[in-house]
């Protein structure tokens, strides 16, 4: 979405986003809501850790009412974990991560970042804007992947937390500066977290720039709605609101084609189990799992149903809502023998990813949707996380 600039005092900021939230249609569902306390949404802050050279990390704990929390910590803007309820009321931390800033500068996983400036993969590394080209920071073979080597995962973010009727939330801020990882323009980027009484986690994202640029932010979150570490998650039943997907090459590039998932493994619409179809030849030969972008079946623009996902064991389930026309799933599969939070060992398919995104390539893909932002106009993108119990 691209709309004409604007400044937000931050109590606008906040009055905006709980409305704007608290007035979002979503999609039927028929899972329960979970309990409300007699109390209210809280944001605290605590120190993290220090950086090598000695920059302060703080990690910020939103606890709405019914006292499950997020937390999220101004290295990378990651969310280093989210606590919800499952069916028999026990708090479980749902996504992977580590206890310590150390793990996260050893790790290059992104867990639960923020990505960018380009989330996802820029084919050949480059691309052109009104005939001039950039040429960006190779990290993925001789692709671009996630915003390069020193992507806005491994970013200071400045944090201004908030608390509001009905919910708790932190905006975060950074200047990305022109050259960045190859990137032109100065990008000024807030990315606000905000988490409600109900039990739905919101991102909402804005950028303005100084030179005309790409933008594709997203969030990196892995998710396992048994908690984190728990075991794979290929028994979730995974529903996705897709007709298509964006069929790429063996380097994971787009070719162009939106194809049709129907007869495929690609083909989650009616709700189907994660690893039914995981071991397809086609699946594994191509990313040893699932590593796809899906188009997200829309009539217009605005916020649709992307994503559904139930685990069976816990009774959790996560909805998620975006903005964005597509969304990538990502299932950890690579990850074998990582040690995260508690000493718990992360395997291959022990989380799942819904980044929710433009499509990879669209620089280099004049028939998808554009990702460019020029100055006078403000990226912004919307997604809301949603938690609750069947």
């Amino acid at each position: 979405m691209r709309e004409q600039p604007y400044r937000w005092a931050l109590p606008v900021l906040v009055a905006a986003l709980v409305a704007a939230h608290s007035g979002c249609e979503r999609q039927a569902s028929d899972s329960a809501s979970l309990p409300i306390a007699a109390s209210r949404a809280t944001v605290t802050r605590a120190p993290f850790g220090n950086l090598p050279d000695g920059t302060v990390i703080d990690e910020f704990t939103l606890t709405n009412a019914a006292g499950d929390s997020v937390r999220v910590i101004t290295y990378g803007g990651i969310i280093t974990s989210i606590n919800v309820r499952d069916r028999d009321g026990r708090r479980n931390d749902v996504v992977l991560g580590h206890d310590t800033l150390a793990g996260y500068l050893d790790d290059n996983s992104h867990f639960g970042a923020v990505v960018g400036r380009y989330a996802n993969r820029i084919g050949g590394a480059q691309f052109a804007i009104d005939g001039q080209v950039y040429k960006l920071t190779a990290n993925n073979g001789r692709n671009s992947l996630h915003g390069g080597r020193v992507g806005f995962d491994k970013a200071v973010w400045k944090a201004a937390p908030f608390e509001a009727d009905g919910a708790a939330g932190v905006k975060l801020t950074h200047t990305s500066p022109d050259g960045d990882e190859g990137f032109p323009g100065t990008l000024s980027v807030n990315v606000v977290y905000t988490f409600n009484d109900r039990g739905e986690l919101a991102i909402d994202y804005e950028a303005a720039t100084d030179k005309p640029t790409v933008v594709n932010l997203t969030n990196h979150s892995y998710f396992n709605l048994g908690g984190e570490g728990s075991g794979d998650v290929l028994g979730n039943v995974l529903t996705l609101n897709a007709d298509r997907y964006t069929r790429v090459d063996p380097q994971l590039i787009p070719t162009g084609e939106l194809a049709d998932v129907a007869g495929t493994p690609l083909d989650f619409r009616a709700g189907t189990t994660i690893g039914a179809r995981i071991h397809d030849a086609a699946i594994i030969e191509l990313a040893k799992g699932y590593d796809h972008n899906f188009v997200v079946n829309r009539s217009g623009e605005g916020e649709v149903k992307a994503a559904e996902v139930f685990d069976p064991r816990s009774g959790r389930v996560l909805e998620v809502f975006t903005t964005e026309p597509g969304v990538q799933l990502y299932l950890a599969n690579h990850q074998s023998g990582k040690v995260g939070k508690s000493g718990h060992v992360y395997d291959q398919y022990g989380a799942f990813c819904l980044e929710t995104q433009h499509y990879p390539d669209s620089p280099n893909k004049p028939e998808f949707p554009s990702t460019l932002l020029r100055p006078g106009e403000t990226y912004k993108s919307r997604t809301v996380y949603a938690f609750s119990v069947r």
